[in-house]
């Protein structure tokens, strides 16, 4: 119907989807939540790579990241945070498991309680990386996903690449400011300037790996797309 100026109103038609009915969301989900898990192990050690200060976590971490800008555009928000909360259950159920290791009884020879300071030293402070990776994951990922559909229901199949990058800065710096705030005391940091250092070449590691690979999101974006059965059937 004619609007009173004369001109028809038009509404934008609602950001289509894939259904989840294929193998390809099962795989992205076991590595997304498999890198997750050994990221936390890693993000235990404290790392110095010249001036910069990270976690041995930090090569890993932008993978997840990235499998779940994949399955949000391809899957939409409500599947990603599916996503995101099966990953972190896995998470903890493997926290919980380091516990036990270490709290069963194991040789007491020279050996035996060796080993077992090693367990200790290695998986002791996982809990906590997995309490300061759960909040800052949880809340940076599901908003970069809410803001990467917001922004397709926008602009449709179009600038991908502004939603990828878009998203991406706004949830990794949630993300970033939440885990390092909880993390860096396990991992042996304790002045301002070196917690400084560590938030900030976090955030600005993470996000410029995910600026540079924009380019292969976008191609596995569109190769998933295409081989997706169910994809543009499913309204968000």
């Amino acid at each position: 119907m004619p609007s009173p100026s004369g001109s028809s109103t038009l509404s934008k038609p609602a950001p289509r989807f894939a259904s989840i009915g294929s193998p390809y969301f099962g795989i992205m989900l076991a590595i997304m939540a498999v890198v997750l898990i050994l990221s936390n192990i890693g993000a235990s050690k404290g790392v110095v790579l010249g001036p910069i200060i990270t976690d041995g976590g930090f090569f890993l971490f932008p993978i997840a990241y990235i499998l779940g800008d994949v399955m949000s555009e391809v899957y939409g928000f409500k599947v990603a945070r599916k996503a995101i909360i099966t990953s972190f259950a896995l998470s903890v159920f493997a926290s919980l498991c380091y516990w036990i290791i270490i709290v069963l009884p194991g040789f007491t020879d020279d050996y035996g309680t060796s080993k077992q300071a090693a367990i200790e030293g290695a998986l002791g402070p996982v809990p906590l990386i997995v309490l300061g990776s759960l909040l800052a994951f949880l809340a940076g990922q599901t908003i970069n996903s809410w803001i990467l559909v917001k922004m397709k229901a926008r602009t449709g199949e179009k600038s991908l690449w502004a939603r990828l990058m878009g998203s991406s800065v706004v949830g990794e710096l949630v993300d970033t400011l939440i885990f390092c705030s909880i993390a860096a005391s396990v991992i042996g940091i304790t002045d301002f300037g070196s917690f400084l250092n560590y938030a900030l070449a976090g955030f600005v590691y993470k996000t410029a790996v995910e600026f540079l690979f924009v380019p292969v999101t976008v191609l596995v974006v569109g190769w998933i797309k295409k081989r997706e059965p169910s994809y543009g059937t499913v309204a968000a």
